[in-house]
C-alpha cells in the first residue's frame, strides 16, 4: 500500500515510480535500420569520401602510394563500377559505409571496404559482408577474397567474426604497405 511504512521506516510512496515508470513516459524510437544500395555512377564521389574519412587515421602507416590506392578518387571509383558492383551503406539519408566486389575465378574479391569512424559500432561493416556474401553466392562463387593491412586490428577482428582466415597465396605488398589476404569458404555457409 501506498504510505505504508516497511521495516526499515522508510515509505513506499514512489517504489512503482521507479521500477515500472508508468507507460505515459516517453520511449526513445528505435534506431532506424541500415540500408544497403548499389552505388550509381553519380555517387563515386561520395564512395571516395568515404574511403577517405574512413582511411585517413591509418595515412602514416601506409606509404604514399599504398594510401592513394586505399582511397582513390571519383573516377578511379567510376572505374571499380565497371569491372564490379560497388554498394553504399546508410541509414536514413546519412551515408555510413562502402563496399566493392569484382569476380576473380571462382571467388569474389572484396574491395573498397569502409565504414566512417561514427558508424563503427552500428554494425555496418558486417552488414555489408553480409550483403557481398549473398550476392557472390548467388554469382555461383566458391569463396571469398579481400586483403587488409596488419594494423588495421578492428577490420581484421571483423573478418575473423565473419568467418575469414589468413590465406596462403596472395599479395603481400601494397606499394611498400605489409597486406595479407584472407579468404572464406562459401561451401560452409548454409
Amino acid at each position: 500500500m501506498v504510505g505504508d511504512r516497511r521495516r526499515d521506516g522508510c515509505k513506499n510512496v514512489n517504489r512503482r515510480t521507479k521500477r515500472n515508470p508508468p507507460t505515459t513516459q516517453r520511449r526513445e524510437a528505435a534506431p532506424a535500420e541500415v540500408q544497403i544500395r548499389l552505388a550509381r555512377p553519380e555517387d563515386a564521389t561520395i564512395v571516395a569520401t568515404v574511403l577517405h574519412k574512413s582511411f585517413v587515421e591509418f595515412e602514416p602507416l601506409y606509404t604514399r602510394q599504398g594510401f592513394a590506392a586505399t582511397t582513390p578518387d571519383a573516377a578511379q571509383v567510376l572505374a571499380r563500377m565497371r569491372e564490379g558492383p560497388v554498394w553504399l551503406a546508410f541509414r536514413n539519408a546519412e551515408v555510413l559505409g562502402t563496399v566493392a566486389a569484382v569476380l576473380k575465378g571462382d571467388s569474389a574479391y572484396i574491395r573498397g571496404m569502409a565504414v566512417l569512424p561514427a558508424a563503427r559500432h552500428l554494425r555496418v561493416g558486417t552488414r555489408l559482408l553480409e550483403h557481398v556474401e549473398r550476392w557472390a553466392s548467388h554469382e555461383g562463387c566458391q569463396r571469398l577474397l579481400l586483403s587488409t593491412t596488419p594494423f588495421l586490428d578492428g577490420a581484421i577482428r571483423l573478418y575473423e567474426n565473419f568467418g575469414f582466415r589468413r590465406a596462403e597465396e596472395g599479395t603481400d605488398d601494397l606499394f611498400g604497405t605489409p597486406l595479407f589476404t584472407m579468404e572464406k569458404d562459401l561451401h560452409q555457409v548454409k
